[in-house]
């Protein structure tokens, strides 16, 4: 297969899609809408899902699992939740096949074994999770509860695309449960705030945090938190949401419990997540018509070393000094790879090393070892320049550092170049149609005109900027007063 990309300004879609592919992070399976993430698209979302986990233990939370599928009956007790879900549920109806009588060598479904209750495949854990934490809740004393749980979930979408809308996808979902409405809503900020501070430290993008508006909001909550980020295209990605559910899922499960003046009260709720989507976004922030480029934070292999030699003693030479390179970056907890692969050409492995966006590549001969010399090459800028070897530990550990800052400060930049303000409808769509990126316009808060808006233009409320300053103006498509800007943007 040819490892040249159609470009990015050719058509975005296919240039995203072909990369997926080529540079091995993923497939589609023979399951319609579902994926193969394959070993290195992994290896990157182990990486996202160690610094994720860590970062929720340090806020108190422990993981625990929850069954895959949700008895019918319990998925509808919150009855916003099951609405906003239902169009997209997986549901087992009989568990157990036959030989086909008129079809030899065939099975059907056993028609004597169906259900008793159907069961709904997960699209979101709300429901099995609120009915178990009914029999931990009795007193305050047991309260908070901070669960999280990596696991998989099914929504069966009918347009998908790799990693960015899949049938079934990886995520994680916390889920927790308090005493009072401040400790919940704390906790949905709090998690918000940890999504943000993760995409922008590890992943280098940069985000905008606010509120949903209503019809955007998660169904069953009472208020969701976000982060909106911006890819090379010019369209949003809701990159995370933390959801504050008040006490709906409570008063649906009935999980009450007895307050320090001895009364019942019901438990108010959160939960959030983040999932495989996120690789999405990070392919398309960084990458280039070359391949992928990493932020070195998430990279399976920080450094690769690649041998350049014709007989079996230049490789003995090389290996020797490779090894010793290796022995010490990995003392500074530097992922590297020796690729000494007797199979492919090093120009072979230039080219898959940069297609699959490995940060530095150092390239050694037998000159570079008379010389004392490596050649050191850049992923994010394709430049090149000769070390000598006695500096190569301090170098490759600063030019991490830099490749991860210069990374977060390119995509910042281009985010806040795209963010345009309007004070008209026609900006509006003039933007929005040659500009595109985040537009900052006046809305009069009401669900009609972000509808209307949505119908004439596809471009959505990606969220009330956290930071939004008090404003007075008036609406970009009614006239009607508005308090402040909101952010809108197409999206994916």
């Amino acid at each position: 297969m040819s490892k040249k990309l159609t470009s990015r300004a050719e058509d975005y879609s296919k240039w995203y899609n072909e990369l997926v592919v080529k540079a091995d992070l993923a497939e589609n399976s023979a399951v319609r809408g579902c994926m193969v993430i394959k070993p290195y698209g992994y290896a990157i979302w182990e990486k996202m899902q160690a610094e994720l986990d860590k970062m929720f233990k340090e806020t108190g939370h422990q993981n625990a699992y929850f069954p895959l599928f949700v008895p019918k009956s319990l998925f509808e007790a919150e009855e916003k939740n099951a609405e906003g879900f239902a169009k997209e549920c997986a549901v087992v109806t009989h568990y157990r096949l036959q030989n086909d009588p008129d079809k030899p060598g065939k099975l059907r479904v056993d028609p004597e074994a169906r259900l008793e209750e159907e069961l709904v495949v997960r699209p979101t854990s709300e429901a099995i999770i609120w009915n178990t934490y009914r029999n931990w809740i009795q007193s305050y004393r047991d309260l908070p509860i901070l669960v999280n749980q990596w696991a998989n979930v099914v929504r069966w979408e009918m347009r998908t695309r790799l990693f960015l809308r899949t049938a079934e996808f990886l995520w994680q979902e916390g889920h927790t449960a308090h005493e009072t409405k401040e400790e919940a809503l704390a906790e949905a900020e709090q998690m918000n705030n940890v999504y943000a501070t993760f995409v922008e430290k590890f992943m280098a993008i940069p985000v905008v945090q606010g509120l949903k508006t209503e019809s955007e909001r998660f169904a069953g909550a009472d208020e969701t938190y976000c982060i909106e980020a911006l890819m090379q295209d010019g369209k949003a990605l809701q990159a995370g949401t933390s959801h504050f559910l008040g006490q709906n899922f409570a008063k649906a499960f009935d999980v009450k419990f007895a307050n320090k003046e001895g009364k019942q009260d019901y438990v108010w709720a959160t939960s959030w997540g983040v999932s495989t989507r996120l690789m999405g976004a990070l392919i398309m922030t960084h990458s280039d018509d070359n391949g992928l480029v990493l932020p070195p934070s998430l990279a399976p292999n920080q450094v690769v070393i690649v041998p350049i030699y014709k007989s079996e003693e230049d490789l003995d030479a090389i290996t020797e000094v490779s090894n010793s390179i290796m022995s010490d970056l990995r003392g500074k907890n530097i992922t590297v790879k020796f690729d000494n692969r007797t199979t492919h050409r090093p120009g072979a492995k230039f080219a898959q090393h940069e297609l699959q966006g490995v940060p530095l590549r150092i390239a050694i001969g037998p000159k570079d070892i008379a010389n004392g010399t490596v050649e050191l090459a850049r992923r994010d800028t394709l430049t090149k320049e000769v070390i000598a070897l006695d500096n190569i530990n301090d170098k490759v550990e600063s030019l991490l550092a830099e490749i991860q800052d210069t990374l977060f400060a390119k995509a910042l930049k281009f985010r806040d170049e795209h963010i345009t303000e309007v004070d008209t409808f026609e900006e509006f769509k003039t933007v929005l149609e040659t500009k595109t990126g985040f537009i900052s316009a006046h809305w009069d808060g009401t669900n009609e005109t972000e509808d209307k808006i949505k119908e004439l233009t596809k471009a959505t409320i990606r969220c009330i900027p956290l930071d939004a300053k008090e404003e007075g103006g008036v609406c970009v498509y009614s006239g009607k007063p508005s308090k402040r800007r909101v952010l809108f943007a197409k999206a994916y």
